[in-house]
């Protein structure tokens, strides 16, 4: 049985719009794309530097202090977390 043009145009539309969704190509032309790493590389190298994902529920108030401090952290959010566990825990 033949497609009708119809569908045709609709498989492409879906085609269009499943690509529009997918990743974007970073950089300009791409030339940043060599650089990014995906998750599955990310959580090896991350295991060779001996971190380990920890997650835990913290009330809001507490998560958008932590973000504001963050921003100002050489370390970023990893960095903060790790340097505030230490002077608790110590």
């Amino acid at each position: 049985m033949a497609t009708k043009k119809q569908d045709l145009v609709r498989q492409l539309e879906s085609k269009i719009e499943s690509q529009k969704k997918g990743p974007n190509v970073a950089g300009r032309f791409g030339q940043g794309a060599a650089a990014l790493v995906d998750r599955k590389e990310q959580r090896r190298l991350d295991a060779a530097a001996g971190l380990v994902p920890f997650a835990c529920k913290l009330p809001s108030e507490l998560t958008e202090q932590l973000r504001q401090r963050a921003d100002k952290h050489e370390g970023g959010l990893n960095g903060l977390m790790a340097e505030l566990l230490k002077r608790a825990l110590a």
